[in-house]
């Protein structure tokens, strides 16, 4: 029996490839975009192991999908102007974003409309969310930054911005499947 080992020792000295083979530190902006989205990634696997919806279920594994296509969209940097080659690598696009726009559409015009702040929580799966949507703010701000030093598909942090408010309406919407109630944020 041939034994298939997952670790290949290259990451030992702090350094990691990216997808095309170059060598970075692993606390590089790039890295840490990545790792952001692999954790959201992580994060919406447990939170649909609570959802029992599947109209849900069915659009966050559409999400989880995304988030792969978008993990490599970091992990391979943008040809250089310079450089004459096509870019073959598949992309966040426009596409992705639009289909979450019409989810955040589609789910929120059956919620009432908030009239202040909500706390996060509520049933497992909603509380899993809102803790997803701050994952996904994360992973924007890390984006944000990465793209003040280097060029990246800004495609990718728009699909982040909207992704935060799907995880928003949609920790709500399970919240109300479960009769959880909300409860609004106190200012004193």
């Amino acid at each position: 029996m041939r034994i298939t080992r997952v670790y290949t020792k290259t990451g030992d000295g702090g350094q990691t490839s990216l997808a095309d083979g170059e060598r970075v530190s692993k606390a590089s902006l790039r890295v840490a975009a990545c790792g952001d989205v692999d954790e959201l990634n992580s994060l919406l696997g447990l939170a649909c192991c609570q959802i029992t919806d599947g109209a849900v279920l069915e659009l966050l594994r559409q999400v989880q999908n995304h988030l792969f296509v978008l993990g490599a969209d970091f992990a391979m940097p943008l040809p250089r102007k310079a450089d004459r080659r096509k870019d073959s690598m598949r992309r966040m696009a426009p596409a992705e974003t639009e289909w979450l726009e019409q989810g955040i559409d589609r789910y929120n015009e059956a919620l009432p409309p908030l009239k202040e702040f909500i706390l996060p929580g509520g049933s497992e799966a909603g509380a899993l969310l809102h803790l997803a949507r701050a994952v996904a703010r994360r992973a924007e701000r890390t984006a944000v930054s990465l793209s003040e030093k280097e060029t990246i598909n800004p495609l990718a942090l728009v699909y982040l911005n909207r992704l935060s408010d799907l995880l928003f309406v949609l920790a709500r919407v399970v919240n109300r499947q479960s009769g959880s109630s909300e409860v609004s944020a106190e200012f004193h």
